[in-house]
């Protein structure tokens, strides 16, 4: 009797190792997924950036529009931040994933500005730091105790302040206050990442299953963390950029 429970115990520990493995596999894989269209949306954003410098197309379009064509611009992509933020769970995956993929093209549209600012080499070394910083970011916090989704409140209302004093600044501009805010804002979007990191690892837990939710919420978490690497970048690009 002592050796079949025991043989019981055994077998129930082994089937519990194993369930716990398939979950975490499976973790795994869906996170994964939220990264990869995270690296999609990056890639997207470079192309394009780089095609409207090489072209000219961005100094066609603001020649002819001028700054009325670039605000048109940011207001559709606060449209689609917000869109996707607040309805994602009602588009199909293939419509969510054209918005986000029309966003990072818009933001490599807009962004192709910074060849005509930086030399090539700075945005090349700002880029890989990014991509450094945000590697490091996401693993310690995927891999942590530390709950940062605690911090979610807080870094929300950091960022907040943080724009509207980023406003303010804007009208008294010096070099110090733009390096200030630059290191306030690397700082800012190195804990909204961590705190990315783990929101994308809990939303995607709870669905259950379910793939075709997996994928709208794999696409939400993916704007979320591509605007964590973006601003990561530009504000790098900021500190240690050297100007043409």
């Amino acid at each position: 009797m002592t050796f079949n429970n025991g043989y019981q115990s055994h077998e129930s520990q082994t089937i519990n190792t194993q369930a716990a493995y398939a979950y975490d596999r499976v973790q795994r894989v869906t996170v994964g997924r939220a990264y990869a269209e995270m690296t999609v949306g990056i890639v997207i954003t470079a192309l394009v950036a780089m095609f409207s410098y090489n072209s000219g197309l961005l100094l066609g379009f603001v020649s002819r529009l001028g700054t009325m064509g670039m605000i048109i611009l940011l207001i559709v992509q606060f449209g689609i931040v917000i869109t996707l933020s607040a309805a994602v769970n009602k588009f199909s995956v293939p419509v969510a994933r054209t918005l986000f993929y029309a966003y990072a093209a818009i933001t490599g549209f807009t962004l192709s500005s910074i060849f005509y600012t930086y030399n090539l080499g700075s945005v090349l070394i700002s880029f890989s730091l990014a991509a450094g910083f945000f590697f490091v970011l996401t693993m310690l916090s995927l891999t942590t105790k530390v709950n940062m989704l605690k911090a979610g409140p807080i870094l929300f209302v950091a960022l907040i302040v943080f724009v509207i004093g980023q406003i303010i600044l804007s009208f008294f501009a010096t070099p110090a206050s733009s390096m200030l805010v630059a290191g306030i804002g690397l700082v800012l979007f190195a804990g909204l990442t961590a705190y990315d990191a783990q929101k994308t690892r809990q939303l995607l837990s709870s669905t259950s299953g379910d793939i075709e939710q997996t994928k709208r919420l794999s696409i939400y978490c993916a704007l979320s963390l591509y605007l964590d690497f973006v601003n990561m970048f530009l504000y790098l690009l900021r500190i240690f950029g050297d100007r043409d």
